[in-house]
């Protein structure tokens, strides 16, 4: 036993040593990790000074519900978007009109055809007939591009140019 204390006396010194350098560096590592911590901090105090919340998780619970609201807004505005779009297909935007002398005789291009159709072809055509006499204004609905009732040749040219204005 006295060998083996004399065995440890001899290399005490050696141990001493290695403990003091294992203790230097962590002290060199908890320094360091210190001064992360104190960054950090600063950064996660600045990032919460103009928020007006006390923690990260009443900021993130915050922005999560900022972000649901947002969401419902935008596909309720979607859904009034898509309604408006449909709508508007449906909207008499088309245009075609004629002007020509249904007489023959005397006067002038008094006399038109007009067509106002939707994106569907789904409208009406309005012919009004003149003369120096009498004047006379006709409606025939139009479906899918075609009407019921019978179209004259002016009446056709107008749904034409009525189609081609889209």
């Amino acid at each position: 036993m006295a060998e083996l204390n004399e065995l440890i006396m001899e290399q005490l010194h050696w141990f001493v040593v290695v403990m003091v350098m294992i203790i230097l560096i962590l002290w060199i590592t908890v320094m360091v990790q210190g001064f992360k911590l104190r960054k950090m901090r600063r950064r996660y105090e600045a990032m919460m000074a103009g928020s007006g919340v006390e923690d990260l998780e009443s900021l993130l619970v915050n922005l999560k519900i900022q972000v649901d609201q947002a969401e419902e807004s935008q596909n309720r505005h979607q859904t009034m978007l898509e309604s408006i779009t449909k709508e508007l297909k449906g909207m008499k935007s088309k245009v075609g009109i004629i002007r020509y002398n249904a007489f023959g005789e005397r006067g002038n291009d008094m006399s038109f055809s007009l067509a106002i159709l939707s994106e569907h072809e789904d409208g009406v055509v309005l012919t009004g007939l003149h003369n120096r006499e009498s004047s006379y204004v006709y409606a025939k609905p139009v479906e899918k591009g075609e009407s019921k009732y019978p179209l004259s040749p002016e009446e056709k040219e107008a749904v034409n140019l009525a189609r081609q204005d889209g």
